[in-house]
């Protein structure tokens, strides 16, 4: 477990888990090259992750998902019953489908795959810590089908009804929910891009989410597309 002073209040604080000594060797020294990152911690196994992450309080967790002791699935398990509020992103050479919406579900903001430019890496981090998701090439639709594949038949309980949306919202989330856009959208209810854009700003405020990817993984949990599946 490697620990560092924080020199710049103002930059992203990351910790970096991973079991590769000169990886994270490397990584770290990228990271730090870029103006406003700034490695604060590095651990070895998922084992003395959490006491590095409550020392330090990053911004960000760069995880691998392969480590020993702890794997990184049950860094996240674990991580979800803390009152942390680091935003973990899944730094991994490969990854299946279900893994990745196992992550999400939870609480993992995404997963950037080792052989990705260094660009990709420092855009995922900015997209995660503006409170976005980073998924990479996956779709949203390619999203929803596998987590319709890990879900229990029997999970999420309250019907559409109990989040008062409307049935033209509801049309519009089952649009959303298989891949979409707004104009497609538009064309297929007839009806101008403005108002879906006004009918998906009042969907995230009923459901108290901020972009599409989380409306796909509320719906799903929720069952509000399950009638059109």
């Amino acid at each position: 477990m490697v620990t560092a002073v924080n020199s710049d209040p103002d930059s992203v604080r990351i910790v970096i888990a991973d079991d590769h000594a000169l990886f994270r060797d490397g990584l770290r020294k990228l990271l730090q090259s870029e103006p406003g990152f700034e490695v604060v911690g590095e651990a070895s196994n998922g084992e003395e992750l959490l006491p590095l992450l409550r020392e330090t309080r990053p911004d960000i967790l760069l995880l691998d998902l392969s480590m020993p002791r702890q794997d990184g699935m049950e860094v996240l398990r674990e991580l979800s019953t803390t009152d942390l509020s680091v935003r973990t992103l899944l730094l991994t050479a490969s990854i299946e489908k279900a893994q990745i919406v196992r992550a999400l579900k939870l609480g993992a903001y995404g997963v950037i795959l080792k052989e990705s430019t260094s660009q990709r890496l420092f855009d995922s981090i900015r997209c995660v810590m503006a409170g976005q998701f980073w998924v990479g090439r996956e779709s949203v639709s390619d999203l929803v089908r596998a987590l319709r594949s890990v879900s229990s038949p029997g999970e999420g309980a309250p019907r559409a009804k109990d989040f008062g949306l409307t049935p033209r919202e509801m049309e519009i989330v089952t649009m959303v929910v298989a891949g979409y856009s707004n104009p497609d959208i538009a064309q297929r209810c007839s009806i101008s891009e403005q108002t879906v854009k006004h009918h998906v700003s009042n969907i995230f405020d009923k459901l108290g989410v901020s972009n599409r990817l989380e409306l796909a993984l509320f719906a799903v949990n929720h069952r509000l597309t399950e009638a059109g599946s």
